[in-house]
């Protein structure tokens, strides 16, 4: 089945694993909007391995890609660089949710936000998100917690998003299509 990925103001989540694909499968589809590319990057580098990771993700992307690195507040960047002539790319919502969390912002107010700015988006937007719940229930309170509230978090943008694809082994299992 061919990526979807023209249609203006559409939301599409992309799930998945730890090397599932995803974030590739995602970089696929946006190429193939045929707009300008923006990246919106949530990770920081507060490591080597992390530095070397996120060199590694630039040189994949390409200099077709703009970065934009914005690891808190997601829907201001997203309002900043929607456009009808732009595909924007966030990698990755588990990444900003942490962030959230560690920076003791309040989760609520910020999908708040981040979901207005969704349904503002004049273009397309792909959100890249872990699925967390398939695994080992985590051994500490703060782990239980980022699971749950990745669960509740993917949860919502489900619901928002036109389109929802689990991706497993670099192949897609679409969820939800056209809103339906």
């Amino acid at each position: 089945m061919p990526i979807k990925s023209d249609r203006s103001g559409q939301i599409t989540l992309i799930l998945g694993g730890t090397r599932s694909g995803k974030s590739s499968f995602a970089q696929k589809m946006a190429e193939e909007s045929g707009r300008q590319l923006i990246y919106i990057a949530t990770a920081e580098a507060f490591d080597e391995e992390m530095t070397d990771r996120i060199a590694r993700h630039q040189q994949d992307r390409g200099p077709v890609w703009q970065t934009v690195e914005e690891p808190l507040d997601l829907a201001a960047a997203i309002t900043a660089h929607s456009s009808q002539q732009t595909t924007v790319l966030v990698d990755c919502l588990t990444i900003w949710l942490s962030n959230i969390m560690l920076a003791d912002q309040d989760i609520t107010a910020a999908l708040d936000a981040l979901g207005q700015a969704l349904s503002n988006a004049s273009g397309p937007v792909i959100l890249v998100s872990n699925e967390v719940g398939s695994g080992i229930v985590p051994e500490t309170p703060l782990g239980r917690q980022f699971r749950d509230e990745a669960g509740w978090m993917n949860q919502r943008m489900a619901a928002v998003a036109g389109d929802v694809a689990l991706i497993t082994a670099g192949l897609p299992l679409w969820l939800k299509q056209d809103g339906a």
